[in-house]
């Protein structure tokens, strides 16, 4: 039978549901949810990492017996070579033809194991994809035609999916814990995949800021009302286009920062509300903070760095990206590397720092367990659909609703 490794069935007071009984031989039908949590949410996320998990080693036992057969078969073919006598005729040919065959042999049998493996969790996918909330779910979902601002924050947020080229058709939802404590950096550069030779520059950058908007909706739609703030630095004004959703919806409380000028109002405001959250966490007085210190977890998304900042600015956006995780400030930024390269090793830190995910797919992630190189696909609004719109309506109405 197929099972997971380390995924037991979840212990009270909220029990996962069994297994469906499968036909004979069958392995058993996949169920949401049968992992281990208190909630459904946390079962729904164990479950999609223990997805994770499994592919990562299917993926990697496959691979390993692909290596192993093409080493023996070249270990075969010089033992046949090595020998004067057996070097040529039929008795080589036929030594030649039976390395191959046991080669290919070996390859088919692993490839069938890891079809099957595929079968089986591609199933598992498709269960468990319907049976998403919203923080998980892909923005074409049907849980999105029934939002309602939630009371809680949940325990992780959707950034997109991932595969490897051995099953392209089974997708992987990438959840990140929240609070996020590691910024994003959603590279507007040239990217290394399929979708280096198809986009070109300003198209990346158009879809790096419409993956950004997407992502801060997301973030806003899953906090409760008032808990969740967004900000924007926009020098140059060349968003206005792919922020539109959050300027019409009033999530944002303020217009764009632009200009040197108003960069720098607004990282000296976040900085000096992470120092002073910073002395009352160590002095245990979160109760004297100011009374006009927003204290609701805080995104700052930046674009088109490093326009319009000067080594000061420089040097807080650092400070922010280091310490402002910890007291809930966060940092999105859209930008190419390459834009930043008169700053030399300066800023190697803050790129380190930083999530780096791509408007286009790309294969730059690593799992923890094997290392496979895994192709993510940013989790984009499906062409056409107004769902992010509807969305922040909602997030709007329930702010003013909340005289907020």
């Amino acid at each position: 039978d197929y099972r997971h490794p380390r995924r037991a069935t979840a212990t009270p007071p909220a029990p996962a549901p069994a297994a469906q009984p499968a036909e004979p031989g069958q392995p058993p039908r996949p169920v949401a949810g049968d992992a281990n949590g208190w909630t459904m949410d946390e079962r729904l996320y164990n479950q999609v990492w223990g997805m994770f998990e499994d592919l990562a080693r299917s993926t990697a036992a496959y691979r390993s017996a692909v290596d192993f057969a093409e080493s023996r078969l070249e270990q075969e073919l010089d033992k046949v070579l090595s020998d004067p006598a057996t070097r040529v005729g039929p008795a080589a040919d036929a030594a030649r033809a039976e390395a191959r065959a046991r080669q290919s042999s070996l390859v088919e049998q692993a490839r069938a194991v890891l079809d099957r493996d595929l079968a089986q969790l591609t199933a598992e996918a498709e269960v468990v994809e319907h049976a998403l909330p919203p923080a998980f779910a892909r923005w074409d979902s049907p849980v999105w035609q029934g939002y309602q601002v939630p009371l809680e924050t949940p325990m992780a947020l959707r950034l997109g999916e991932l595969h490897l080229p051995e099953g392209t058709g089974l997708r992987i939802p990438m959840l990140v814990r929240l609070p996020l404590e590691r910024g994003l950096w959603i590279d507007s550069g040239r990217p290394s995949g399929l979708q280096s030779a198809v986009v070109d520059a300003t198209e990346l950058r158009r879809l790096a800021m419409e993956t950004a908007v997407a992502h801060a909706a997301r973030l806003l739609a899953v906090y409760p009302v008032g808990d969740f703030t967004v900000h924007v630095i926009d020098p140059a004004g060349a968003a206005g286009g792919a922020l539109a959703p959050l300027l019409q919806s009033g999530a944002l409380k303020e217009p764009p920062a632009a200009g040197a000028q108003g960069v720098s109002a607004l990282l000296e405001r976040l900085t000096r509300r992470v120092d002073l959250v910073q002395m009352a966490v160590r002095s245990g007085a979160a109760d004297s903070l100011p009374p006009d210190l927003d204290t609701a977890e805080q995104l700052l998304i930046v674009n088109d760095f490093p326009h319009g900042f000067d080594d000061r600015a420089v040097n807080q956006l650092r400070y922010l990206a280091d310490e402002g995780p910890s007291v809930g400030v966060h940092l999105m930024m859209v930008a190419d590397r390459e834009d930043t390269r008169g700053y030399g090793p300066v800023l190697d830190p803050l790129w380190r720092a930083l999530l780096r995910i791509t408007p286009v797919p790309d294969d730059h992630l690593a799992d923890p367990w094997v290392g496979h190189a895994w192709t993510y696909e940013p989790s984009l609004v499906p062409a056409g659909s107004d769902v992010v719109r509807q969305v922040l309506q909602r997030v709007g109405q329930a702010r003013q609703a909340y005289g907020i």
